[in-house]
């Protein structure tokens, strides 16, 4: 072998070393972004799991809060009971809030898909179009997403054909 075949031979070497050394270094990189993003991926999963999980206990602490709403007017023994299950309902709340929990109040607000549900919509000119006009229960969201839209009554404007014709009544 002459000394120019092997000045070749070492500078190939030196470049494939540089090659493999890259391509391991690449590697090492992609394991780490892949660690990341299953850690995260896992954190995000969990997450969704308590929120679907509590999801389900919504419904119950509707029930409390109705209760207690009727209790105002009934005997000191009621109250004194209504008390010790207002207590239940703070703990509750404080869980949920503990997890990011946090309901959301509508009425007064203008409709928006991702917060709520229409049940009922009422056609009125009174109120512009769009407007929350009652809750029928509340909704829930956290920091990410919606965990409970709140079913809510809706404006709808009417159709201007019937306000010339409640026009033509009034006259």
């Amino acid at each position: 072998m002459t000394e120019e075949e092997v000045t070749e031979a070492i500078k190939t070497s030196d470049v494939q070393e540089e090659d493999y050394k890259d391509k391991y270094l690449r590697l090492l990189a992609e394991q780490e972004n892949l660690r990341k993003r299953l850690v995260k991926e896992k954190h995000e999963a969990i997450q969704i799991a308590i929120e679907n999980m509590i999801a389900e206990f919504l419904p119950t602490i509707d029930s409390f809060e109705n209760a207690l709403r009727h209790t105002e007017n009934l005997s000191s023994d009621i109250q004194s009971w209504a008390a010790g299950f207002q207590m239940f309902l703070s703990q509750f709340k404080e869980t949920l809030h503990n997890h990011g929990i946090v309901s959301f109040h509508s009425e007064g607000n203008q409709f928006d898909p991702h917060y709520h549900e229409a049940i009922e919509t009422i056609e009125t000119n009174d109120y512009p179009e769009g407007i929350i006009l009652k809750e029928f229960s509340k909704g829930y969201k956290s920091h990410s997403r919606t965990i409970r839209p709140a079913r809510v009554q809706v404006v709808k404007r009417l159709p201007h054909e019937d306000l010339q014709k409640k026009g033509d009544k009034h006259e």
